[in-house]
């Protein structure tokens, strides 16, 4: 791995944008979680895709698209930032999570699954799949049900970007064929067994998007499925879409959509209100936010990118 930049600070976030032994130019994320430190709890962010193909209306990494990383390209990046950080190569902390959610939608790269395989071995690993589930990946996660059982059993996180209960409004906000939220209900049934964490249903909440808490409580079980709520973070495509987020920062708590959570709550659901550290927004590790698409445009946002300058 050649790293040809690297934003942010080591004790909160840092982006690093680099080239992979097989020329691929990837964006990849450390972060921590204040005021825990990285003996308790280190996440790492990476990229699956170099760009991604989806193209959402609120993220800067879409419209990129040159192809997947291999197995290798994965690997590069989760063994140089524990090089990095923790140099005799034993990960020395607590709760050890690699996030594949950089830039790329994951299940769209089947060498996602053997990279899961590879670093089975870390100890206190927790690793986490975002997905939108498009159409044609149904073998990606029959794969992934065997692989989390074999290796991950207890201790995978698997996310689903839900964002509305409108279908019509879900395939504006993530423009490709994708499954229903019947079928991902169907799935989580049999992904989730007894001893496993319940799966994540996401909301990068806007102030416009259509939230039902009937249409939740139709699909999906309370002791299966929990409910995260995250703001839509600051983006040029965000800003350029109109599209405005409803959560408090503050708070956590939606503010058109309060009632859509609390109803939620009453019936039972986990309920994470999720909001990092504001200046990850400035150091461009945070969801939905790309680097390099700072570095193309010629406007600046006032609350993102300006350690990247």
């Amino acid at each position: 791995m050649k790293i040809l930049a690297k934003y942010g600070k080591d004790d909160l976030a840092t982006v690093f944008v680099g080239e992979t032994s097989s020329g691929k130019l990837v964006e990849f994320v450390q972060s921590l979680q204040p005021p825990l430190s990285r003996s308790e709890k280190w996440v790492l962010i990476v990229s699956t895709l170099v760009g991604c193909p989806v193209g959402c209306p609120m993220c800067d990494a879409g419209g990129y698209y040159h192809g997947k990383l291999t197995t290798q390209d994965i690997l590069e990046q989760i063994e140089f930032l524990i090089g990095y950080y923790f140099p005799s190569g034993k990960v020395d902390t607590k709760k050890f999570k690699i996030q594949f959610a950089r830039v790329g939608e994951p299940a769209f790269n089947e060498n996602v699954l053997e990279v899961l395989e590879k670093i089975s071995h870390y100890e206190n690993l927790i690793p986490s799949i975002s997905t939108i589930a498009p159409l044609g990946t149904d073998k990606f996660f029959e794969k992934l049900i065997e692989v989390k059982n074999k290796h991950y059993l207890g201790r995978f996180q698997l996310q689903f970007s839900i964002h509305s209960t409108d279908e019509t409004q879900r395939d504006k906000i993530m423009p490709v064929a994708k499954w229903s939220l019947e079928k991902i209900a169907k799935y989580g049934e049999r992904f989730v067994c007894s001893k496993d964490r319940k799966i994540t249903l996401n909301f990068a909440v806007a102030k416009d998007y259509k939230l039902d808490p009937e249409v939740i409580k139709r699909f999906f079980d309370p002791k299966k499925f929990l409910i995260k709520i995250t703001p839509v973070n600051p983006t040029y495509n965000a800003i350029k879409n109109s599209i405005v987020s409803d959560v408090d920062v503050l708070t956590g708590m939606p503010i058109t959509h309060k009632d859509f959570v609390e109803n939620l709550s009453k019936a039972g659901y986990e309920i994470i209100l999720s909001v990092g550290e504001l200046e990850e927004n400035k150091i461009g590790s945070n969801c939905g936010q790309y680097v390099q698409r700072h570095l193309l445009e010629k406007g600046k946002l006032p609350e993102a990118y300006s350690y990247v300058g």
